[in-house]
């Protein structure tokens, strides 16, 4: 048994020691990789934009070609089919959101006078305030100028980074045709140059990553989609200014597991106050109730427990990600763990399957 111990853990420390050397080879060796990364920084919004109405419009062409449909008959059906949504996005909801946000924009400074007379007006009726707590209150109100104009900057920037991934939206269609026509191609390609074990392996792993992404993209957009009209009635009946635009915000907050909800709740609790008090309190109760209603009805039925990750690492990943990538982070942390995390199980059970059976008489 000791020497068992000893044969796996010297194999063990020389895996670490060759991973280490590999990456400060890679570390020297950076500047040989940085048009690689650069190639791949290009092509990145088209190839994740593609690959993200993949998953959720395969389904319908894999169902088309069931019924006999070619299959690029079926792609050319699903392009139909988006162009009549993005043709609906534009006619009917756009230029609703952006009256709304013109609003929103023109309504800020008028949020942040009242919220300073709201503390002002607190500080001068309580009689006993610790000092240190006092000068708090007055910093507060004496940055709230900088704050505001800090998250509209910020929401500029999140609009920013959209219109950059606008800007790029244009190659998306091709990517996203070929994909749907000749996705399925891939994996024989790759095969017929692998060993049979060696691909076997490949078909295994590529199913699995396959399987992680078709659930989580898809299972996010058809919950967050539900989320998205839940909130949106819910405002409408409460009578929340700006609706559409919050529950669409709402919609996007929820692509982020775990904490999305709460943040998506921020705005429209702010904007509900300086509304009316209660109409914040019932924003909240709206909010409350359609994540109660996602949570126990909606997702465990769409998604189920597709990617087995623990709350815990969700949060961790989730503010790791923001603090280094921003919102772009924030939305794509998750799958890419589930990704890493699939290959990482695969080899292992690879590793395992391909260890020689321990010999009884050592123990």
């Amino acid at each position: 048994m000791e020497l068992l111990f000893e044969k796996k853990g010297i194999r063990l420390l020389t895996t670490f020691i060759l991973i280490f050397v590999l990456v400060y080879l890679i570390y020297l060796t950076r500047f040989i990789f940085e048009p690689v990364g650069a190639y791949i920084a290009a092509i990145a919004v088209p190839i994740i934009g593609a690959g993200f109405i993949f998953y959720i419009t395969n389904p319908i062409v894999n169902w088309l070609e069931k019924k006999k449909v070619p299959r690029i008959g079926g792609t050319f059906i699903v392009f139909f089919i988006i162009i009549v949504v993005i043709t609906i996005v534009i006619q009917f909801i756009a230029p609703t959101v952006q009256e709304q946000f013109a609003k929103f924009v023109d309504s800020v400074p008028k949020m942040v006078d009242n919220a300073e007379k709201l503390i002002i007006m607190w500080q001068e009726n309580q009689n006993i305030i610790p000092p240190q707590f006092e000068t708090a209150i007055q910093n507060v109100v004496d940055n709230l100028s900088g704050y505001a104009e800090k998250i509209t900057s910020g929401i500029l920037g999140v609009i920013g980074q959209i219109f950059s991934f606008v800007f790029a939206f244009f190659l998306i269609p091709f990517f996203l045709f070929f994909m749907l026509k000749d996705g399925y191609k891939f994996l024989p390609f790759i095969s017929q140059f692998l060993s049979t074990n060696r691909a076997r392996s490949f078909k295994t792993l590529v199913a699995n990553i396959n399987h992680t992404l078709s659930s989580f993209i898809q299972g996010q957009f058809i919950v967050s989609l539900c989320v998205g009209v839940m909130l949106y009635i819910g405002y409408i009946i409460i009578g929340l200014e700006y609706s559409l635009s919050l529950a669409l915000f709402g919609l996007i907050m929820n692509f982020i597991p775990f904490l999305g909800p709460f943040l998506s709740a921020i705005p429209a609790i702010i904007v509900g106050y300086f509304q009316d008090p209660m109409i914040a309190l019932w924003a909240t109760l709206v909010m409350v109730i359609a994540q109660q209603i996602e949570s126990n009805f909606i997702s465990p039925n769409v998604m189920g427990r597709a990617l087995s990750l623990h709350p815990l690492t969700v949060i961790t990943l989730i503010l790791a990600a923001g603090g280094i990538a921003g919102f772009i982070g924030l939305l794509f942390i998750i799958p890419a763990y589930a990704v890493i995390k699939t290959i990482i199980s695969h080899f292992y059970q690879e590793w395992k399957r391909r260890q020689p059976e321990e010999d009884p008489d050592l123990f």
